[in-house]
């Protein structure tokens, strides 16, 4: 009895000295990445510009393949809405916010049903006739205490990932 008192303390105090931690954790994150393809940027545009198609490059559709996707809208177009359900990567939706043709999609994420909108964007530049630049990035916040996951979960990674999965896509 003795021991299991012990450990119940013990967790208790864990669990204490975390959301204690997390008090002082930055709510607000940034992530993201860029790289170079060999395509022209109208194509790479056309491309990236479809949330149907982020599906076949993000890092997050290709840990589920049992990812339940519903779309609503016309894609391409403001106020196109991709929505997600997974038990692996969570739920969540995209909305687009603001096109500029050729250069640039706003969208804004909502993560696991919250009505925190996370505004993140995908930005094509030319580099030459045939070669382009995609910066893909997203500025949010994390609620207390959920703010800990950034200290152990550093989510350029899986954008680093996404732009060589896009890359192999538009390259070949």
């Amino acid at each position: 009895m003795k021991f299991v008192k012990y450990l119940l303390l013990t967790l208790g105090g864990l669990i204490v000295i975390l959301l204690i931690v997390a008090l002082f954790v930055p709510k607000e994150f940034e992530a993201g990445s860029q790289i170079t393809i060999d395509r022209p940027a109208p194509e790479v545009f056309d491309y990236v510009s479809s949330l149907r198609n982020q599906g076949n490059y993000d890092a997050w559709s290709r840990q589920d393949p049992n990812i339940e996707k519903k779309y609503t809208g016309t894609d391409r177009t403001v106020g196109f809405t991709y929505e997600w359900k997974s038990k692996k990567v969570g739920d969540g939706k995209q909305v687009i916010t603001k096109i500029d043709p050729g250069k640039r999609i706003d969208m804004n994420l909502f993560f696991s049903g919250t009505d925190i909108a996370n505004p993140s964007i995908i930005e094509v530049t030319p580099l030459s006739s045939t070669q382009s630049q995609v910066t893909w990035q997203i500025n949010g916040v994390m609620p207390y205490p959920f703010n800990l996951m950034t200290l152990c979960y550093d989510m350029n990674k899986d954008f680093d990932q996404g732009l060589k999965n896009l890359k192999a896509i538009l390259d070949k």
